[in-house]
């Protein structure tokens, strides 16, 4: 284990040489949560109402804080870039001679991305855009606490479907447009654009039992409070049911993918 935490460690590093981006990346961050809440303040303005479907226009904003924060410390398309350099330069091989499994290095290089991206990005956005919005406390502080290990549930699924996309580039032999593919649909069925409440059905139903909702969705919902608590435990655990379900595929990939290095390879 030390191994891989020292992997993490040096993701972080390696990314704090680059100062100059940090100011870019925030400044990003600001530019997209700001044009997330000037769009719900437009569409509560256009109705004529601060509640609409029993959301008021102040947990709309919330959620687009939220929304921000839990989809700008994970970037997807890094993961499967990563995967796509390592095929395509051939260093993916070396793996096979080393004692240690590739895709648990990937984790620990997305954690150090994830703590350094958090530090540097997602905390201070939220800060600044809450003092000047306004942003809702948590439903409870048994809501925060979910909300935190909802969190943590989101960062290894979104890891684990990263990761899965980015092993089918060992058949297509590139990672081009897995990264687009994957970041069309979780702009469509996490909820980080339009929480499923305002879905019209039945694509509220399905989106809900899609396993990009555990993403960017349930964790607001908790957080605003807008699920009860035999509701929290029961999509807790379908949730960690879809993580272990992309945990075995993962697996199983990396396995095929294996094989099919080293028949290739001779």
């Amino acid at each position: 284990m030390s191994a891989y935490f020292a992997f993490a460690r040096s993701s972080f590093h390696s990314q704090l040489a680059y100062r100059n981006e940090v100011w870019a990346n925030i400044f990003g961050k600001l530019v997209q949560v700001f044009a997330r809440v000037a769009i719900w303040q437009a569409a509560y303005a256009g109705v004529g109402a601060i509640v609409v479907e029993g959301v008021s226009l102040q947990q709309m904003v919330t959620y687009a804080l939220l929304g921000g924060a839990v989809m700008g410390a994970t970037r997807p398309e890094r993961i499967i870039g990563e995967i796509g350099r390592s095929l395509k330069t051939g260093d993916v091989a070396i793996w096979l001679l080393k004692p240690l499994s590739y895709p648990l290095y990937l984790f620990a290089n997305e954690c150090g991305s994830f703590l350094y991206r958090l530090a540097t990005q997602v905390i201070p956005t939220v800060a600044f855009t809450a003092l000047f919005y306004g942003m809702l406390p948590p439903a409870s502080p048994f809501h925060a606490v979910m909300f935190i290990a909802f969190w943590a549930l989101s960062f290894a699924l979104l890891f684990l479907i990263s990761a899965l996309f980015g092993l089918v580039a060992f058949w297509l032999m590139t990672s081009f447009s897995l990264d687009w593919i994957l970041g069309a649909l979780l702009q469509l069925f996490s909820g980080v654009l339009v929480p499923f409440w305002f879905f019209p059905e039945p694509l509220a139903t399905i989106a809900r039992h899609l396993p990009f909702a555990w993403i960017v969705y349930y964790p607001n919902a908790i957080y605003l409070g807008r699920l009860s608590t035999p509701e929290i435990w029961l999509h807790l655990g379908l949730g960690l049911g879809w993580a272990a379900l992309f945990l075995a595929g993962v697996l199983w990939l990396w396995r095929c993918a294996s094989s099919r290095i080293t028949v290739q390879g001779g």
